[in-house]
């Protein structure tokens, strides 16, 4: 069935724009642990960050003026957008399409998370699902809480990776001017817009003190890094399986909420060209897809790709542990006629 915005499938999209996004992960099994030397200067300066975003907030954060308390979180979520609505569900898995303007807003939204330059970030990420929970994915889960939250980012990359990564097809994120550009002047971007910018705009808008509005900025950063990392960590820990109970990603509410919806990892995986990135619909805990549907109202966003309801069934009552999403009892039970 069709609609002039949203596509809903029965079966998986037939031609997917990149290969790799793919309903089963592909094991890269036959790659054996290696030594992966640290690098210390990402652990100090990781290190020297959460530091001093702790410190700046449990000792002046009483000092922050009322609109720093505002902008603050609203800048966060802004660039959080940029990362979910953007580099993840646009480009990473092109669940929906969308116009020029809104790929020129996406990005500059992503460059105020100031992570990493956008092809980079696909590429993990792209990688981590075609591999995930080997010693090809990126944030490995299976190599404990620390390492997929942040320890990898202290070490250097596992072989398997490297070898791996290299063969995602990028071809068409190669092949976006939006990101072309974006890639090619991120460093001065993403240094303007994730902390010259949001320093400067407390200070002259409303007479912030310059050391506030700097501590306000690298607590956010903190915040911000720390949200995205949620994804790789808890929700590939803790959680119920309703899709998929042989895979180790997780429907975790909490970090839905901290995450602008993508938390509910364990359908993300199973139906990783889903828009929503879940199969419920409600906006409390997935305001990516509110914005998503927002721009679609404006023709902005377009070509929404989503499941159809009897595959979502299907999968869950096939695959799944038996359990079902936070807010699923009453779509599960009414369907509970249809046949396994």
């Amino acid at each position: 069935m069709y609609t002039s915005t949203v596509t809903q499938f029965e079966e998986p999209p037939k031609k997917k724009p990149v290969n790799e996004i793919t309903v089963e992960p592909i094991s890269a099994v036959d790659e054996p642990a290696a030594e992966q030397p640290l690098i210390w200067r990402n652990i100090i300066g990781i290190l020297i960050l959460h530091i001093f975003a702790f410190y700046s907030f449990a000792t002046k954060c009483h000092e922050a003026k009322l609109w720093t308390w505002i902008f603050s979180p609203l800048y966060g979520i802004a660039a959080g957008v940029g990362i979910t609505g953007g580099a993840h569900r646009l480009w990473a898995h092109r669940s929906y399409s969308a116009k020029v303007p809104l790929r020129i807003l996406l990005a500059y939204l992503y460059c105020m998370a100031g992570q990493t330059h956008m092809s980079k970030w696909i590429r993990d990420h792209r990688t981590h699902h075609r591999y995930t929970e080997t010693h090809a994915d990126p944030h490995n889960s299976n190599r404990g809480f620390f390492f997929s939250h942040v320890g990898w980012l202290m070490m250097r990359r596992h072989p398997a990776v490297i070898k791996y990564g290299s063969k995602i097809d990028m071809s068409d994120v190669k092949s976006d001017p939006v990101i072309k550009f974006f890639d090619k002047y991120y460093t001065p971007i993403m240094l303007f817009l994730a902390f010259v910018l949001p320093t400067l705009i407390p200070v002259y808008c409303w007479n912030e003190s310059w050391s506030i509005s700097f501590r306000a900025v690298i607590i956010r950063y903190v915040w911000l890094l720390n949200a995205t990392f949620l994804v790789n960590s808890f929700a590939h820990m803790w959680g119920n399986r309703p899709y998929n109970k042989t895979t180790k990603p997780t429907e975790n509410p909490t970090v839905a909420f901290f995450t602008l919806g993508e938390g509910w990892h364990n359908y993300h995986h199973a139906f990783p060209w889903d828009y929503k990135a879940a199969e419920l619909g409600a906006y409390a805990l997935n305001p990516t897809t509110a914005f998503i549907d927002f721009m679609a109202r404006f023709g902005l966003a377009y070509d929404l790709k989503k499941p159809n309801k009897e595959l979502v069934e299907r999968i869950s009552r096939s695959k799944g542990d038996g359990t079902e999403s936070l807010w699923g009892n009453n779509y599960h039970s009414h369907h509970s006629t249809i046949v396994e």
